[in-house]
């Protein structure tokens, strides 16, 4: 139970029994809505499937309930799949391992192989024969850039070549011609053929999906205070810990606000498609205004917040690990030692974790939108140095479950969830009747 927060704020912030308020066995409830939602809807949650959309609604039935006025704002995205792998064959040999980059069209090319340096420059594709298929290194620009080249000059198929074993990409968006990628020995052997046939077996197509947005109707609106969690699964499952655990833990802290009168204004979002790129947090943010934009005052983040073999990963504003990206923009610093503050007065362990890209703080940070959070852990491996602090098995990732059918509500650990969902409402709290 969350009955002990915010002890030393009782008498300065009106808000303080917010933290209280906000019970384990609630966010569990809606976890196990998620997990019911999944089951009826093919076993996942995804974007563009029936079973986000019942998330969607699920989210903001809830919502207007406690109160809310709710936006579900609705995009469009291409949604990319595989339907076979790909074949590679050199003068009528089948050869090396081959990945079909995502968003390749689907195709059956022969043509000869062509070098073309990196793909990167008009310059590289002088001359190239049409309906030729290119083969370039990897590096230099994206593998959209490359494509684009390669299409432009009349190439049949794109071959991308790494420097070492075979990888995995994206062009982006939809492409014209096959698009593969291919490991080092299996480029030699490319290079080396006569004629060269890449098929493809592909399928794109135009989905809507939407996110899903609240704000209390009091506080000041040109001085918001912005939370959110993706409330997407990918398809492989019904993603209860990535990330039903941090939609929960924020729909219930809105729930409760919902009785409060913040001094600032708190926005919550639910982002839809964030699993095929932060679609849902990019839209949304390129949506806005510049004048909507400035009174956006800062992002925090909650992503996989209840993994079972977690550690506390709070993000790094200052960059005072020195490890990854660099700092969060100004002000970034600041959200990160709120949770600091929170851990630190629990006598709770807690790391820094880098602000890497791979979450819908993503696009708020690009802006220049302060912003902060949790983490607890994905695929990665614990150390022998963070199972020593945390506890749990060093050598093992930190969910085991990641993007698998098996992140059920089996998949949660109910101590990182309460915990990270006290932080979530300690430093909300201190927030909102901060102005």
């Amino acid at each position: 139970m969350i009955t002990h927060l915010l002890v030393a704020f009782a008498v300065a912030l009106p808000g303080a029994p917010l933290a209280e308020d906000v019970q384990i066995a609630n966010i569990l409830g809606h976890l196990r809505a998620f997990q019911a939602i999944a089951d009826a809807h093919g076993g996942n949650r995804a974007a563009g499937t029936p079973g986000y959309d019942a998330s969607a609604d699920y989210v903001a039935a809830r919502l207007r309930e406690a109160g809310y006025d709710v936006e579900q704002q609705f995009f469009q995205f291409d949604h990319y799949r595989e339907l076979f792998p790909a074949r590679l064959v050199a003068d009528g040999k089948d050869v090396g391992k081959i990945t079909t980059l995502s968003f390749s069209a689907s195709g059956d090319v022969t043509g000869r192989p062509q070098p073309a340096g990196t793909g990167c420059l008009n310059a590289d594709f002088t001359d190239f024969p049409a309906g030729g298929v290119a083969v370039v290194d990897r590096g230099g620009c994206t593998f959209a850039a490359k494509a684009a080249n390669a299409t432009a000059a009349g190439a049949g198929a794109l071959v991308v070549v790494n420097q070492g074993g075979t990888f995995a990409g994206s062009t982006g968006a939809p492409q014209r011609i096959p698009v593969v990628g291919v490991d080092a020995t299996t480029g030699m052997e490319v290079a080396d053929a006569r004629q060269l046939r890449v098929a493809t077996s592909t399928d794109t197509t135009r989905q809507i999906t939407s996110n899903v947005i609240a704000q209390t109707k009091g506080g000041a609106s040109d001085d918001v205070v912005m939370v959110g969690a993706h409330l997407d699964s990918v398809r492989q499952g019904p993603g209860i810990n990535d990330n039903g655990s941090g939609s929960a833990a924020v729909l219930e802290v809105a729930l409760k606000m919902a009785a409060y009168q913040p001094d600032r204004a708190i926005r919550f979002a639910w982002w839809g498609a964030e699993e095929l790129g932060l679609l849902g947090s990019t839209y949304y943010v390129s949506s806005l205004s510049p004048e909507e934009r400035e009174k956006v005052k800062m992002y925090l983040n909650f992503d996989m917040i209840a993994s079972p073999n977690h550690t506390f990963g709070i993000y790094d504003g200052d960059d005072s690990d020195g490890v990854g990206e660099g700092p969060g923009p100004e002000g970034s610093a600041e959200i990160e030692q709120e949770f600091v503050r929170f851990f630190a007065e629990r006598g709770l362990p807690y790391k820094g974790t880098d602000f890497s890209g791979r979450s819908d703080y993503g696009p708020f940070v690009g802006v220049g939108i302060p912003a902060g959070g949790l983490f607890t852990g994905a695929e990665t491996e614990k150390t022998e140095r963070e199972a020593k602090l945390f506890g749990g098995q060093a050598g093992a990732p930190m969910d085991t479950c990641y993007h698998q059918a098996c992140d059920t509500t089996q998949n949660i650990d109910a101590h990182a969830l309460e915990v990270s969902a006290d932080a979530m409402a300690t430093v909300i709290t201190e927030l909102a009747w901060r102005r």
